[in-house]
């Protein structure tokens, strides 16, 4: 593996159209930030930029949408963003924004490099115009039926129903999302990057020299190259974005895919003056860290750009996580099936740690994963709580019960103490070889086997039982736990930061480096512990309730949403009304219609007689129920005969959004025979 001098990470930039959610979180930015942490801790020359990408139609959509300018949402949201971020423990050396005006020269700059060199071609396509509005529309702005699933609310780019990638002329009765009208295909000239031209490059530089990149990104890559590469547009007919700095392109900016990737270099130039070396110079390696949504952009697309400008180095990898479902069902922003991280650290206030432990452990490295909220509380429950504080707990108890909370001097270790000191480094070797490959869950693994280890040491050598018989003993025991302890705190640092820095100030001592790890002797004789803290505490039933309750509501909230209302019947006249004989009735016993799967036999009792009434319910109530409680009776109904049963009138019910029935009910208990009028 090639030494590197320096190394610069970037990590997608989140769009500023809405909140960050855990599949973001578990896709880029806590993998990119475990992998950063274990560079500083190396003591590397690291670098890691971020920004919140700022262009693109679909902000445009959400200001419209909320009736403020794309800059108010962009505001809203790069705050939003960039605070949670922070809070979380997301270590980013810059977080910038591509509405700076850093990032407009810079993309403006490399558009004109490129342009002036020859490196674009024009030409002139047709694109759907609103005669109404008066411009032409982005795909996002046009709506339609799918031609593949009849969904009558697909985008012209996709149809989020199922997952269809389409071209607005795909449409069926396309419709302009801004007035309603019905667009035009009109002439409309953009500049295109010719990808086609940069095809054996591509095949090259991916497939013959970095094989060793994840299945998931190299498989995609070699897909794209297999079929063919077609020039792409860097323009669009838009009024916010940065402007495309020719003459006679008025009205067009830079597309948000050729805008976006440059921002990590202008972020580089906000962040230092050196910023060259990190960019130019083949003694850095360049890693980007992105979901699989991505992988096309910052493999295909990107190094097409760089090496069409010809100053810049190419990434060295692209590791994409695949992505993170929940409660078994994708997350949609749209749908509000999401756990937001601004909303998450308001819910559990101090458990920054437990969110990045459970997102690192589940995350989505080689196939899309689960996050359900019961698998969240066992995980803190089980593993944080009865593994990793379990150990550090009892030992700093013990040393404090026994010592006063001072390391003990270890007169004589035994096998056993060596061997467990010893596979430490044997773990630290493992863990660096995770991640530097970006196997994070299996270098979490790692870190947390140090804890195994210890609690399985302490139970081997009950230090509570030989106390008494033997206290030197006792003191190389715990004198081993707390250099295990120590070597814990470095381990966990780039997965737990905040539960890292909290041990070091259990445990009284300043911050260690990576090359401690593996250490026997990190805490001396004689040294001064802390008070006995835990690290962790139980989540229980009710917090996991509320969050459970939470996603159902949004999961109503979206079955509401895609209920049709059916049309109004023909009219009728009141006299028609009048001979309707609706009554409040109590059901006065109830039993399944045998053979059958929908019925149930029900006796009525309406108030002018007890009556047998067979109805279709059986999905939706048990018969048990059913008993006593007061529905609302059709009772003139002619007679009907049901499976050799007599039915003699209907009971009204009602539809709910998840396509259940509901019994139509007083709002308090009537006498039987009351009229419905």
């Amino acid at each position: 593996m090639k030494k590197f001098k320096r190394y610069l990470v970037t990590s997608a930039l989140p769009y500023a159209n809405g909140p960050v959610h855990i599949g973001h979180l578990a896709g880029v930015y806590i993998p990119s930030d475990i992998y950063v942490r274990y560079l500083r801790l190396k003591g590397e020359d690291v670098l890691w930029v971020c920004g919140s990408d700022e262009h693109g139609v679909p902000i445009t959509i959400k200001a419209r949408q909320e009736g403020v300018t794309p800059q108010d949402i962009v505001d809203k949201y790069h705050n939003i963003i960039k605070n949670s971020f922070e809070e979380l423990g997301i270590s980013f050396d810059i977080y910038s924004r591509t509405s700076s005006e850093m990032h407009r020269k810079t993309a403006s700059d490399f558009f004109r490099k490129l342009y002036d060199d020859g490196k674009f071609i024009e030409q002139t396509t047709m694109q759907y115009y609103d005669p109404e509005a008066g411009q032409f529309l982005a795909d996002r702005y046009i709506t339609g039926t799918c031609p593949h699933c009849q969904n009558e609310k697909a985008y012209g780019d996709q149809c989020e129903k199922c997952g269809t990638t389409l071209n607005a002329t795909d449409l069926i009765n396309p419709r302009s999302a801004i007035t309603g009208a019905v667009p035009e295909l009109r002439e409309t000239k953009h500049w295109f990057l010719p990808l086609d031209r940069y095809e054996s490059f591509l095949r090259r530089w991916i497939l013959e020299e970095h094989k060793e990149w994840k299945p998931n990104v190299y498989g995609q890559c070699k897909s794209w190259l297999d079929l063919g590469l077609q020039p792409r547009a860097v323009s669009r007919d838009l009024d916010w974005g940065i402007p495309v700095p020719v003459e006679g392109a008025e009205g067009k900016v830079l597309y948000v895919w050729f805008d976006a990737p440059i921002g990590y270099i202008s972020a580089t130039k906000e962040l230092t003056p050196e910023w060259e070396k990190y960019w130019k110079d083949s003694e850095t390696k360049l890693v980007h860290f992105i979901g699989k949504d991505n992988i096309v952009f910052h493999c295909i697309v990107f190094p097409s750009m760089l090496q069409a400008h010809g100053e810049y180095i190419l990434p060295d990898n692209v590791p994409a996580n695949e992505f993170l479902n929940l409660e078994n069902d994708k997350i949609s922003t749209s749908r509000n099936w999401a756990v937001w991280l601004h909303e998450y650290l308001q819910d559990f206030p101090g458990k920054q740690d437990v969110l990045r432990y459970v997102l690192c452990a589940n995350a989505p490295e080689t196939k899309d994963n689960d996050f359900t909220w019961k698998d969240f509380q066992a995980r803190n429950n089980n593993e944080l709580v009865a593994i990793l504080g379990n150990f550090v707990n009892r030992t700093l108890v013990l040393t404090t019960k026994y010592f006063e909370g001072k390391v003990p001097v270890a007169e004589t270790l035994t096998d056993y103490d060596r061997d467990c000191l010893k596979e430490v480094s044997a773990i630290k070797i493992s863990l660096e070889n995770n991640i530097e490959h970006y196997r994070f869950r299996e270098a979490l693994k790692d870190a947390m086997n140090i804890a195994r280890m210890g609690n399985k040491y302490l139970a081997d050598t009950e230090p509570w039982k030989v106390f008494k018989e033997n206290p030197s003993r006792v003191a190389a025991i715990l004198n081993t736990a707390l250099q295990i302890t120590a070597n814990l705190a470095i381990a966990i640092e780039p997965f737990m930061p905040f539960t890292a820095d909290k041990l070091l100030n259990l445990l009284q001592c300043g911050s260690l480096g990576w090359n401690q790890l593996g250490n026997d002797s990190i805490l001396s004789v004689g040294h001064q512990l802390g008070k006995p803290e835990l690290l962790f505490e139980k989540i229980e039933d009710k917090a996991i309730e509320v969050q459970l309750a939470k996603l159902e509501a949004a999961r109503m909230a979206n079955l509401a949403k895609e209920v049709k209302v059916e049309p109004c019947k023909e009219s009728i006249s009141f006299d028609d009304f009048s001979r309707m004989d609706i009554r409040v009735s109590k059901i006065v016993a109830a039993e399944k219609v045998a053979k059958t799967k929908k019925l149930l036999k029900l006796t009525v009792d309406t108030g002018i007689d007890v009556r047998t009434i067979v109805s279709g319910i059986a999905e939706f109530f048990t018969p048990e129920e059913l008993i006593g409680k007061q529905v609302l009776v059709l009772v003139n109904l002619e007679p009907r005969e049901l499976k050799g049963i007599k039915s003699e009138g209907m009971i009204l019910m009602a539809e709910d959004a998840t396509g259940k029935l509901v019994a139509v009910v007083p709002e308090h208990e009537v006498k039987q025979g009351s009229c419905v009028r």
